[in-house]
């Protein structure tokens, strides 16, 4: 059994960790932490009766891993001295992420305090970058926004079929994203039936997108990245628009996506067969409520070879694929265990 440690524990991402990682079959939760000193039911009803106990982080004892769901800022001033213990880490905020310090330093508004980590550290997308994350005891687990993009433009930025300086992407987030501590956006009687537009320009998250993209690529991209929250909990949808260099069917293109995806457990090429007489043609892509509470990200695209545009749509839970669940993919490899681990489970529905 692998011991796992969670700081962060009382927030929606390492409660969700903490989640998979209670029915996890060769994973035992060692503890989790939360400064509060309240029951873990406090901040998770779901997992009432289920004996989890809350710990102060100073109580934090000797574990195989640690997976780092904290505010900005601390998991760099907390790695370097689990690394040293020899234990592996993973961290679900943004310290790591980033291969470029003027760039965090200037995105995030802080110095950063462990830089040779970062240099170290390997971005958590396991379709990208699966043997690295398997030598790796430093994972940086990728934004959600960033994890949707990535996999829905990796297969056309790899075989330069697409304007790789105008990518326009965009993202529609699920409130949970926003994190546990009250905020006017997701106070139900300002969001329910309200779209809210936030970080329009230069988001953290494009800088994460143009990273992976160009290392996919070869050559430097350029995301043009607008975010909007709307009224559902957990849930992402990048809508990515991208100008072909040359004239592409979407047959060829759902061919060309399959086998860039061809054996991957978690990544789902979505195009169920249209209806040919219905006025509302939904069917062939993909939708969020499908990936709920799970590891899957569904990828469906089009084209509008009229106007010279291809649309790739692509779906996850942000606590799911774009947090958590991959937190323990990742986590799966650096341990040597069956990457699916913990993680087959399908989504919910109706949701």
């Amino acid at each position: 059994m692998v011991e796992v440690g969670i700081y962060g524990a009382s927030g929606y991402m390492g409660g969700e960790a903490l989640r998979i990682l209670l029915e996890h079959p060769q994973a035992r939760v060692a503890w989790a932490t939360s400064r509060s000193g309240r029951a873990a039911e406090h901040f998770h009803r779901n997992l009432y009766g289920m004996g989890v106990r809350f710990v102060k982080p100073q109580k934090a004892g000797p574990c195989d891993a640690v997976l780092l769901a904290l505010p900005g800022g601390q998991a760099m001033e907390l790695a370097p001295r689990w690394l040293a213990a020899g234990t592996k880490v993973i961290d679900l905020g943004a310290d790591f992420r980033l291969k470029s310090r003027p760039d965090y330093e200037r995105v995030y508004g802080r110095p950063h305090t462990a830089w040779e980590l970062a240099e170290e550290a390997v971005y958590g997308i396991p379709e990208l970058h699966r043997d690295r994350i398997r030598r790796a005891r430093l994972v940086a687990n990728p934004g959600c926004y960033a994890t949707a993009a990535i996999l829905a433009l990796a297969p056309l930025v790899k075989a330069r079929l697409i304007d790789r300086r105008r990518i326009v992407v965009d993202g529609l987030s699920g409130t949970a994203g926003a994190g546990a501590e009250p905020d006017v956006t997701c106070y139900h009687p300002e969001i329910a039936n309200n779209l809210v537009l936030y970080n329009v320009v230069d988001h953290r998250h494009t800088y994460e997108m143009e990273q992976e993209l160009a290392l996919v690529g070869r050559a430097r991209v350029a995301v043009h990245f607008t975010t909007t929250y709307v009224p559902i909990t957990r849930g992402i949808l990048t809508v990515c628009h991208c100008f072909p260099r040359r004239k592409a069917r979407r047959d060829e293109l759902l061919d060309l996506y399959r086998k860039f995806y061809k054996g991957e457990r978690f990544v789902k090429v979505f195009d169920m067969p249209p209806e040919p007489e219905a006025s509302w043609n939904y069917r062939p892509y993909p939708w969020v409520a499908a990936t709920s509470g799970t590891n899957y990200c569904h990828i469906g695209l089009d084209v509008d070879a009229r106007r010279g545009r291809v649309v790739v749509f692509s779906v996850l839970d942000s606590l799911g694929k774009g947090g958590a669940h991959a937190a323990v993919q990742n986590l799966n490899l650096m341990f040597g265990l069956d990457e699916a681990s913990g993680l087959g489970r399908a989504g919910l529905h109706p949701y």
